[in-house]
């Protein structure tokens, strides 16, 4: 298959990978040129703009970071006069108005339009063990299915345009409630002097026990937020458009909002870019002594 690839960031270099082993012939574009040339090493080509990529294509991978990235790239007035015909599978984390919005304006262009976000990160993207959950109808994700396998053995169709995206940012926010949780009951611990590996061992053998607080431990013990899988401002842009959506449902959000502003207060020391996990720092604050 001719796939396009527009955004080759963090998951976006990895998911490239995968296609071009595969066997699929790739175009990718980035607004950082320099990110995409690993994929170009690979046997990618580079497309000079969006709409470059797009006439090379009969498929479209998005993973970029916003709807407004989208709208900018996809959406304009030129990209839209090459989607007639062609597949654009979106896999970014947006809100699902705006998914549904995009995946109108592709209709109306003559494409046909498929959600995909993803469960997992950069190591699930390398292996092909990435969750991959899918809005759209039926024919969509038969379509896709070909490139959408190369990235999770069996994608989920969730529903119509919409619900996977709600799904994600579900799970998303699952993500933010577990970490600061976690790590505030960390911070408790090591202030009143508990020795962690006993918290931990009594953790472990509780219902209370999920496997990310082991992943993140170390980081958290150490200090250590850098080479990040998922940053804290993707994370933070992740939690805002979760209330968004919860408020439109009628749902309450204040949880959602607490833990963003925690990860503002990491954002704004400077950490916008380490891994979520500096949720811990932004909760316990600089150790004493420092």
């Amino acid at each position: 298959m001719n796939i396009a690839l527009l955004g080759t960031g963090l998951m976006g270099q990895p998911l490239g990978a995968r296609l071009l082993a595969a066997g699929h012939s790739l175009w990718a574009w980035n607004r950082t040129p320099g990110r995409a040339a690993g994929l170009v090493e690979l046997g990618a080509g580079l497309a000079r703009d969006p709409v470059e990529a797009l006439r090379h294509a009969e498929a479209v991978v998005l993973m970029l970071a916003d709807a407004a990235a989208i709208g900018t790239t996809l959406l304009t007035a030129a990209a839209r006069t090459e989607l007639r015909d062609r597949l654009v599978v979106q896999m970014g984390t947006i809100a699902p108005a705006e998914s549904r919005a995009i995946g109108a304006v592709v209709e109306e262009a003559g494409g046909t339009y498929l959600e995909a976000p993803v469960l997992g990160s950069i190591p699930e993207a390398r292996d092909g063990t990435l969750l991959v959950m899918a809005g759209g109808s039926p024919a969509a994700l038969e379509r896709a299915a070909p490139l959408l396998r190369c990235f999770g053995a069996d994608p989920i169709h969730v529903g119509p345009v919409g619900q996977a995206a709600a799904l994600k940012l579900a799970l998303n926010q699952l993500i933010g409630a577990l970490t600061s949780g976690f790590a505030l009951s960390l911070g408790l611990v090591q202030r009143e002097g508990v020795p962690v590996e006993t918290f931990m061992t009594v953790l472990r053998q509780s219902a209370l026990y999920a496997p990310t607080f082991d992943k993140k431990l170390e980081r958290m013990l150490g200090d250590d937020y850098a080479n990040p899988n998922f940053p804290v401002k993707h994370l933070l842009k992740d939690l805002r458009l979760f209330a968004a959506a919860a408020r439109a449902q009628g749902l309450d959000p204040a949880l959602a909002e607490l833990v963003g502003g925690v990860l503002e207060r990491a954002q704004a020391e400077g950490l916008g870019d380490q891994d979520y996990s500096a949720l811990f720092y932004a909760l316990r604050g600089p150790r004493p002594g420092t």
